[in-house]
């Protein structure tokens, strides 16, 4: 074990910095899963078409493809406590420039205001994935990523709730409604209002992190030199985790960035906009309910046994959505209260909740994954980590494939058929792992033993 690790799993800043870590987990969550109901916006904003629409979350997730690379370069140079800083700037910055996207009112302006808000979450992702993942026992790697990964999960469930609640509460996203363009200003000046709190905040935040930098740099692993991030592509097991991180991503995203579109139908719940922005939370509070809980059985559980599992669930409640497809819903019987909101008593219940239950088995998969593949990888630690963060590209992806398919078929139901042959991939990956020779996570890693 080097003196760097070391360093990680011990001393006074250990713990302040796993806290401030966590923290970045769930921040890049809220942003990342205002998306979500972003998209509804800007769908309904601008009369986009099903393959426009999911540009939006492919100016976001593109960012990985085009910044992971630079980020773990930088990471590699300048450390963690500065690494983090940019980040948080760059999503700040990408607020700003939303804000001025509404008041202009245009949509181009939003998609580089997208990417530049994912150009910093890439370099926290970069960052944040293998410190925590350094921050203790090598074996205990996967429990510690999913708990901070659970975190990340609250997030995300956070995001798509107060997105649904701040971003869609306009009669504009009314059923039948006439669309006029007092009402158009109106959807942007929510659009305006909620970036414009995440921004500030996020200064705020960054303020802090100035004040604890050096703690955050005792804790974390020792940095310095510059490593090309290229170095990664000569390891066997960073490409195969990196198609994996690429297709689970894509999977969860395409699903993520429809299902408040999915829901809404009327062959499926047929309610109001905003109601099925706050149904589409369970995707992500089973996400994080899925992370705890695997947090758990992972200290008893071999990961990728736990990977196989999950993998098994998506595929089959991926397939139960695509052959209810013709299914047509009954009458509504009375109406049930979920928490967040109230449903239908329907059968459109079965592919409504088959698809927000793929969150549960979602949950574990983004973590697992990237532990494994760092366990395995030959090349240095940030190099494989900035791979893999660069694989989070496939949330770009797979939105437009599921889309396309939707349009080709007529079917949001049948666009599942695109997250489904991403998770045959992840299966198949949880059983190729299981002879591979596997290290501790650490950056001068030559090969495994």
């Amino acid at each position: 074990m080097s003196e760097s690790s070391s360093t990680a799993k011990g001393g006074s800043g250990l713990a302040l910095a796993v806290v401030y870590v966590t923290t970045l987990f769930f921040i890049w969550a809220v942003v990342t899963n205002l998306l979500d109901p972003l998209v509804k916006t800007m769908k309904t904003v601008f009369t986009l078409t099903p393959v426009q629409a999911m540009l939006t979350g492919f100016a976001f997730f593109i960012a990985y493809f085009v910044m992971s690379l630079p980020s773990a370069a930088f990471l590699s140079r300048f450390g963690y406590a500065k690494s983090v800083m940019v980040g948080l700037g760059g999503i700040a910055a990408g607020c700003f420039i939303a804000i001025a996207a509404a008041k202009l009112h245009i949509y181009t302006v939003f998609l580089v205001a997208l990417f530049t808000m994912a150009s910093g979450v890439t370099l926290l992702q970069v960052a944040a994935n293998p410190l925590i993942a350094s921050m203790g026992k090598p074996e205990d790697s996967a429990f510690r990523l999913n708990l901070s990964q659970s975190f990340n999960s609250l997030g995300a469930a956070c995001g798509l709730f107060f997105g649904a609640s701040f971003l869609l509460n306009g009669d504009i996203f009314k059923k039948d409604v006439v669309i006029t363009e007092v009402m158009k200003q109106e959807a942007l000046g929510f659009v305006t209002n909620v970036y414009m709190a995440i921004g500030v905040a996020l200064v705020i935040f960054i303020a802090l992190i100035f004040m604890v930098r050096e703690k955050i740099t005792a804790a974390a692993p020792k940095t310095g030199q510059l490593v090309s991030p290229f170095t990664a592509l000569t390891s066997k097991w960073a490409n195969l985790g990196s198609i994996g991180i690429f297709l689970y991503v894509g999977a969860e995203v395409a699903i993520s960035l429809n299902l408040l579109l999915f829901l809404e139908q009327t062959s499926i719940l047929n309610l109001e906009a905003q109601s099925a922005g706050h149904l589409t939370t369970f995707y992500m509070l089973f996400a994080m309910i899925g992370r705890f809980a695997g947090s758990a059985l992972l200290k008893v559980v071999r990961d990728y046994v736990m990977l196989t599992v999950v993998a098994v669930g998506a595929i089959a409640l991926s397939l139960l959505v695509i052959f209810t497809k013709d299914m047509v819903p009954s009458e509504p019987t009375g109406m049930v209260n979920v928490i967040l909101t109230s449903v239908p008593v329907t059968t459109g219940l079965i592919p409504a909740f088959a698809a927000l239950l793929i969150g549960l088995f979602n949950s574990i998969m983004f973590p697992t994954i990237f532990t494994l593949t760092l366990q395995r990888s030959t090349a240095p630690t940030s190099a494989t980590s900035g791979l893999l963060c660069m694989a989070i590209a496939g949330g770009a992806v797979l939105p437009l494939a599921f889309a396309k398919i939707q349009e080709m078929t007529g079917s949001m139901s049948m666009g599942f058929i695109a997250p489904l042959l991403c998770y045959v991939y992840v299966l198949w990956f949880s059983f190729a792992c299981r002879k591979a020779p596997t290290h501790a996570i650490e950056e001068g890693v030559s090969g495994g033993h």
